[in-house]
């Protein structure tokens, strides 16, 4: 059994409660509408037949407010509430480091990283470059990182992936979704990336504004794609591959699906002694969320990745 810990928690993310409560197969639905995510509750609810992951157990939650741990521990049924980030070493095999606000991700991560102990990080991964440069290091130094959106592992694109071959030479692919680049950019782009085989990038325009970011990026092989995150459109998150031949909108919605197979990859990953997303696919997204946001502050400019 791979004991877990899970670090939550950042404003408005309630993957600490959903992840755990998918691992652990146990959720106090109560609890997690009572601080905002009736959502979650839905639709672990609506999944409550296929909750648990066999061999694994979140036994472990900090976060930087005890009540918050407290709360999240009742939410998922986790047995240990930790006093500190450090005071999980030695008592879990593997860490979830379930925020994802970027800039505190080295932070937070840095102990565990340094003890060895094997460690996912929500996206995005990072928001600067220093960062991604200590991360690479750490990875290639043989420390067990893993990191991806979950949209990398949403059926609708492994359907999409199956199709693409009839859609001929690609000529264009769009992107649209709700919020923010920083936090919600990558997701298209792991979705797109998946789909493609994780093409190359080669250059990124920012050409939107901050309310209403729209990302130019242009791959090795010439292919175009167009990112468009609308801080107040309706929700979604969809995905349009246009070829010679065929074309395909991909609507992505089964938020559960792909959490529950990023969690089965990240401890079917402990279970085999690496990961088996390899972080070079991870670094060149991180490296077009990078490109992007300095071509918004430099005014629109390319900038090759």
């Amino acid at each position: 059994m791979q004991r877990i810990g899970i670090i939550g928690m950042s404003p408005g993310n309630a993957h600490p409660y959903s992840w755990s409560a998918i691992i652990n197969g146990v959720f106090d639905g109560d609890e997690i509408s009572r601080v905002g995510y009736p959502a979650v509750t839905a639709y672990l609810e609506a999944n409550r037949d296929t909750l648990g992951i066999p061999g694994a157990r979140v036994t472990h939650v900090w976060a930087q407010e005890v009540e918050i741990a407290a709360s999240i521990a009742k939410g998922a049924g986790i047995e240990h509430v930790c006093a500190s980030l450090e005071s999980m070493i030695g008592e879990v095999d593997a860490v979830i480091l379930a925020r994802d606000d970027p800039e505190h991700h080295r932070e937070m991560a840095r102990p565990f990283i340094e003890a060895g102990v094997p460690i996912f990080i929500d996206k995005p991964l990072t928001y600067s470059r220093e960062d991604l440069a200590w991360f690479a290091e750490q990875y290639r130094a043989g420390k067990f990182l893993m990191s991806c959106s979950s949209m990398r592992y949403a059926n609708e694109c492994r359907i999409a992936r199956q199709e693409i071959k009839s859609f001929g030479k690609l000529e264009l692919v769009t992107a649209v979704g709700k919020k923010d680049w920083k936090k919600y950019g990558v997701h298209l782009l792991e979705g797109i990336f998946a789909i493609l085989g994780d093409p190359i990038p080669h250059a990124v325009r920012h050409i939107g504004r901050a309310d209403k970011e729209i990302i130019q990026l242009r791959m090795e092989d010439g292919l175009d794609i167009m990112l468009h995150l609308f801080m107040d459109i309706s929700g979604t998150f969809q995905i349009s591959i246009f070829g010679q031949n065929g074309w395909k909108l991909i609507d992505i919605r089964n938020s559960y699906s792909m959490f529950r197979d990023n969690i089965i990859e990240f401890v079917r990953s402990l279970e085999e002694g690496k990961p088996r997303l390899a972080f070079e696919k991870t670094e060149r997204i991180m490296q077009v969320i990078i490109s992007a946001k300095e071509s918004f502050e430099r005014g629109g400019v390319e900038v090759v990745v």
